[in-house]
């Protein structure tokens, strides 16, 4: 018999990576991964889960554009959230300095592991890499522990938008924020 008492714990195996292709396994994971982040109320924009093809086809297509980096949480080998940057357009030279971070999620099965935060740095360590400069993004209200974490790694808030999203027929107030990740330029004052 085994004594339970001497049992250590397994540390759960959690990393984080950019990919550039997905394999057939990683897309399924990933594609149920945002599922369940949805059916959680944290989608990425989608309310209702969308049929499995458009999902497929959304993830397929992020690999693809090259202003957009993909990057995913794994735990224990499993595609468990996300994060993307986006780079301005080549045409928008005024904003070239700074890059948009989005799809920002972990699967409810998945979170209490620091992936998120994970998520997070390794998005901002591209984006200093990429030569950037700032990191934008925006939120709904009621995702509390996302805002908590943005605050916690020096996002600040900068404005909010009443009317940012509609879930279950409700308006939302979103949050928008900025994080300066280069050292030459001054921190916001707001």
């Amino acid at each position: 018999m085994i004594d339970q008492a001497k049992l250590k714990p397994v540390k759960p195996d959690t990393r984080v990576e950019r990919i550039t292709d997905l394999q057939p396994g990683d897309l399924q994971d990933l594609c149920d991964a945002a599922d369940a982040a949805i059916k959680a109320g944290g989608g990425f924009g989608w309310v209702k889960l969308p049929a499995r093809d458009i999902m497929e086809r959304y993830w397929q297509g992020v690999v693809t554009m090259p202003a957009r980096h993909l990057f995913v949480a794994r735990l224990d080998g499993v595609i468990c959230g996300s994060v993307q940057l986006i780079h301005p357009p080549k045409n928008n030279e005024a904003q070239s300095f700074s890059v948009h971070m989005t799809t920002h999620f972990i699967a409810p099965w998945a979170r209490g592991h620091g992936l998120a935060r994970m998520l997070v740095e390794a998005a901002e360590k591209q984006a200093v890499a990429d030569g950037f400069s700032v990191i934008n993004l925006d939120v709904r209200e009621t995702m509390e522990a996302a805002i908590q974490l943005y605050e916690t790694l020096g996002y600040t808030q900068f404005g909010m938008n009443p009317c940012y999203a509609r879930v279950d027929g409700k308006i939302i107030a979103g949050r928008y924020y900025v994080k300066v990740i280069d050292p030459h330029i001054p921190a916001p004052k707001i």
